[in-house]
């Protein structure tokens, strides 16, 4: 179902404040790119259809990857790829949250924070896989950043996809033995997790006050672990919600007000359970939210780690997973031809017979388009 509003419209209706609005230039052009995603001015593409014969003028995405509109293939390339790395052993969803204390860091050091955050998560489980009291075994991990809430107020956290077990230095798999939910305790890694985090961000940033850091030490750190997945395709289904996700959704817009410039969107209370309930920002205000979520420049917001990692599991995964062949990986082909049937897709049909005739670019189509498409549909029958 297509959203009855979008970003784009929002920013449309700021578009001379937008450089008063954002905080770099960077996230202007962010910005500047979502609101022009799929209209004219980044020009587009006359398809037809081999099997129901329609033609479709489309324009072309801005592939901002902030984008609400740009998400959904690059989503399901990745989770195919990532379809044929899994292996059929548990898999654990575990968080770490940074304490809203940090969020006046994020502002202006966001790549320092954020980077800090991945490291100080990947060496914490770390710490507890490699150690044999625990499992004594090479981890493997992929970590999504999320720096955003449900109000898009600041809220860093990572979701991570742990796999329950490891691989021990002979190269063999070792299966952990899950404990409250996970493989390790998560009061214990709050702790050290605070730690490590901590003591990078003094060495990152030194300028940082005293008073800052006896808060984060009072406060209490929270890593979460949910109960393992059921079946490795509950994983891919986790891995398509989160990976591609941005701070919101064309579907959350419920009404945009044009002459007093006021936006009305959706979002769950989780102080009240997750009990729905809708927000209403003026159109500046929700703007400056939104950008706050938009990464600098080249920051990699999903990373692989361990035995996941690129360099690793080139070579050394396939070995690991014939090792753990003994169950049905079936699903993975299943999976595939799925996703690969979803690649040009026709929007009348949804049959795989999409054609492009010619490309549109932002001074209109081309002065003879009439006769590009009678030869090229002559020429196609």
């Amino acid at each position: 179902m297509q959203p009855k509003h979008r970003v784009a419209e929002v920013l449309n209706l700021e578009v001379d404040r937008l450089q008063e609005i954002a905080y770099t230039s960077w996230n202007q052009r962010a910005l500047h790119a979502i609101r022009k995603c799929r209209t004219k001015a980044l020009g587009g593409h006359l398809d037809w259809c081999m099997n129901c014969k329609k033609l479709h003028l489309q324009f072309n995405s801005c592939r901002n990857r902030h984008c609400p509109t740009c998400q959904w293939h690059k989503q399901h390339e990745w989770v195919a790829a990532r379809t044929q790395e899994l292996l059929p052993v548990p898999y654990f969803h575990v968080v770490f949250t940074l304490p809203d204390h940090l969020n006046s860091v994020a502002i202006p050091y966001p790549k320092v924070l954020y980077k800090i955050l991945f490291d100080s998560a990947w060496e914490t489980l770390s710490a507890f896989g490699n150690n044999p009291k625990h499992l004594g075994a090479k981890l493997g991990m992929i970590a999504v950043l999320h720096t955003w809430g449900q109000n898009l107020q600041l809220h860093p956290h990572l979701h991570c996809i742990v796999p329950g077990g490891g691989v021990c230095e002979a190269g063999f798999w070792k299966r952990g033995t899950a404990k409250d939910d996970f493989l390790f305790s998560v009061e214990a890694m709050s702790d050290k997790f605070r730690g490590r985090f901590v003591s990078k961000l003094r060495k990152a940033l030194p300028q940082l006050p005293q008073s800052l850091y006896d808060k984060l030490f009072k406060k209490e750190w929270v890593v979460y672990a949910k109960s393992p997945f059921g079946k490795p395709e509950h994983v891919i289904e986790y891995l398509g919600r989160y990976t591609h996700k941005i701070a919101i959704s064309n579907h959350r817009i419920l009404s945009i007000d044009k002459e007093k410039r006021r936006i009305t969107f959706s979002l769950k209370d989780y102080r009240k359970g997750g009990q729905k309930t809708t927000l209403t920002l003026s159109t500046k205000e929700f703007i400056r939210r939104f950008q706050l979520h938009i990464l600098s420049k080249g920051f990699t917001r999903i990373r692989h780690y361990g035995f996941l990692s690129s360099s690793w599991k080139k070579e050394k995964l396939p070995l690991l997973q014939l090792q753990l062949a003994n169950k049905d990986l079936s699903y993975m082909e299943t999976f595939e031809v799925q996703e690969e049937s979803l690649y040009r897709c026709c929007p009348s049909c949804k049959k795989e017979t999409l054609i492009t005739l010619f490309t549109i670019d932002s001074r209109g189509p081309p002065k003879d388009y009439k006769k590009i498409i009678k030869d090229k549909l002559e020429y196609k029958n």
